[in-house]
């Protein structure tokens, strides 16, 4: 009887083995979390892929305890990682994740907070608008996968990428109001910019908070799926778009990029300045005459950032 126990429970081990999928792994990586103390390098993590996704950078924040709830150290970690690659031109494309179950970002730390002072409040806000801008700065193309709850300070840091991804089950909004407080991070500026004036008043007076759907219809973002068994679907989708940009010449898109941003906070004249500006420094460029040989050739074109 205890061989038969034995080999019985090493079956269902091994058969539990192969039923492991993603969904799986993310809760028992994120349970082991929850139960150890988590060091303070690995609330967030910078991932460069490799193969065919060479040139595709995924910063992934994983403070698992917390929801991603945005605190000093992770903060930090946040603007370090932005530094890191912000002058790398081998990178092409940026994806903003979050390796948390069901979350992007929970919007500030309020625990955290309820022990500063009035002074340390606002300096600690100020970091944490700093760090919407180091994203929104960043000079290659940048996308927020949204797989789960982004409300207050989580919507924010979404906005300070060119483009969001949503998955079906994400919570989606600026519900600082709500609390007492308005948008500190950049979202009473950067959601106009994104959905217009009207709009973005409607969804901060009213603290609204959208599904991945919704906030797909109202422009808030660029593309919404239906959530998978694994609990990635927007980060898919996310990978799906990034390689959609990765084979384009990483110079024209940080110009590119440069003209629109430049462009939108002028009137049409000095907006297109910018453009021939912008255009004038890729003439020169060896990616420019890349691209002309290989369709001069009819063959991909095999841009090196020059």
């Amino acid at each position: 009887m205890a061989a038969f126990s034995v080999k019985f429970l090493s079956t269902v081990s091994a058969f539990s083995k192969n039923l492991l999928n993603r969904q799986t792994l993310s809760s028992c990586r994120a349970f082991i979390s929850h139960t150890q103390e988590q060091a303070p390098e690995d609330e967030f993590h910078v991932n460069y892929l490799d193969g065919d996704r060479k040139g595709i950078v995924v910063l992934s924040m994983r403070r698992f305890k917390a929801r991603n709830a945005m605190g000093r150290n992770i903060i930090q970690r946040f603007i370090d990682g932005c530094q890191q690659i912000k002058h790398d031109n081998t990178i092409s494309v940026v994806i903003l994740r979050s390796e948390v179950p069901n979350v992007f970002c929970a919007g500030a730390d309020l625990k955290e907070r309820a022990e500063m002072n009035n002074k340390e409040v606002g300096e600690f806000v100020q970091k944490l608008r700093g760090s919407v801008t180091e994203l929104a700065n960043l000079p290659m193309p940048t996308i927020a996968a949204i797989d789960g709850f982004a409300l207050g300070g989580g919507l924010e840091i979404s906005l300070g990428c060119d483009m969001r991804v949503a998955a079906s089950n994400a919570k989606i909004g600026l519900v600082e109001t709500s609390l007492g407080l308005i948008p500190g991070a950049g979202g009473t500026q950067r959601l106009c910019r994104v959905v217009g004036p009207s709009l973005a008043k409607e969804l901060i007076f009213t603290s609204r908070r959208l599904d991945g759907f919704e906030a797909r219809d109202l422009g808030v973002v660029n593309h919404a799926v239906q959530q998978n068994d694994a609990g990635d679907a927007a980060y898919q989708r996310s990978l799906e778009l990034a390689e959609e940009i990765l084979p384009n010449a990483p110079i024209a898109l940080r110009m590119g990029k440069l003209a629109v941003n430049r462009g939108i906070e002028v009137d049409l004249d000095s907006g297109l300045k910018y453009e021939e500006a912008y255009y004038a420094q890729i003439i020169p460029t060896k990616d420019r005459l890349e691209g002309l040989q290989a369709f001069k050739e009819k063959r991909k074109p095999k841009y090196q950032g020059h």
